[in-house]
Formats: C-alpha cells, sequence, structure tokens
C-alpha cells in the first residue's frame, strides 16, 4: 500500500536523507541552474512503514512546468508512473502549457519511461554534464552501464489539450 503526498508532509531531514543517499548531495545541477532539492515543491511516495520509496521535485516557471528529480527504489512497480501522473494532474490544475524533464545520455531506462509515457526528445546539449560537474564534482564520469556520462536530453509533453492527463 503506497500512498503520495505532498512534500510539505514530509519531514525535510528524511528528504534531504533520500537525496544524499540516491544523489549523493541534496543539490541537482542541470542546464536549466542548480537547485536544492528540498526547496522544491514535490510528491513522495511513501509506503505502510512511512518509509520514502519514491520522489519527485519539480517547480513552475510562467507556462512550464520542470522536474528536477524523479526516483523510485523499487523499480517496475509503478511508483514513477503513479508521481507522473500527480505532477502531471497538478501542472494541469495550474494550466502549464507544458512539463519537460532532463536526463543524460547514459540514463537509458529514463529515456524509455519518459517516451512510453507521451514524452518526446526535444533538446540534446552536448558536453552540458561537463558543466554541472564544475559545479558538483562527484557527478561521475561514467555511468554504471558502462556509458560515459556527457550529455543531457531534454524531453517535453504538451499537457493543455490533452485527454491524458
Amino acid at each position: 500500500m503506497l500512498e503520495i503526498v505532498g512534500t510539505s508532509k514530509v519531514d525535510k531531514k528524511s528528504i534531504n536523507e533520500f537525496f544524499q543517499k540516491h544523489w549523493g548531495s541534496q543539490e541537482m545541477v542541470i542546464s536549466s541552474g542548480t537547485f536544492k532539492c528540498e526547496e522544491l515543491d514535490g510528491f513522495v511516495a511513501v509506503n505502510k512503514r512511512s518509509e520514502i520509496v519514491g520522489l519527485l521535485t519539480y517547480f513552475i516557471h510562467k507556462n512550464v512546468c520542470e522536474i528536477i528529480s524523479l526516483d523510485s527504489i523499487l523499480e517496475n512497480k509503478g511508483i514513477g508512473t503513479e508521481l507522473l501522473k500527480k505532477i502531471e494532474k497538478e501542472a494541469y490544475s495550474q494550466e502549464v502549457l507544458h512539463i519537460k524533464v532532463t536526463t543524460t545520455n547514459d540514463n537509458i531506462r529514463a529515456l524509455s519511461f519518459y517516451q512510453k509515457r507521451g514524452y518526446c526528445l526535444t533538446e540534446l546539449l552536448l558536453n552540458e554534464v561537463e558543466k554541472a560537474r564544475k559545479v558538483k564534482p562527484e557527478i561521475p564520469q561514467v555511468a554504471n552501464n558502462g556509458i560515459p556520462i556527457r550529455d543531457e536530453i531534454v524531453l517535453s509533453k504538451k499537457l493543455q489539450g490533452s485527454i491524458n492527463v
């Protein structure tokens, strides 16, 4: 049994520990900026023991919702999908025109996940991760799958006028 709640309903310490464990720090560095994830709006998936098993952070600027992080520690259980549906509904209710997310070239699972849910590749930022490493040097050079981490890929989905939200 999972429950999805806003990050404001979860202890900030738990969120910070989650980011530290899964990302090496509470900071996310991508081409659109440097973000302290505990300061962002988001949604948390918690299990019956109140443990965080999924977390999504985002911000809305003008008519765009940008997902900054999406993590599910239990793969293939629908947690990521439920978090994504939650943010899409939230963004739609705020009359956001589209939603976007940035990932890296090595993240084959994320590329597949988002495309299966209606997101399209909209931008390729070559060698962008080198800039991020200047701010966050703990970003590895090579992913666990052996692919060098170099580029950012932006995916987006139109929300307004969509019947699938």
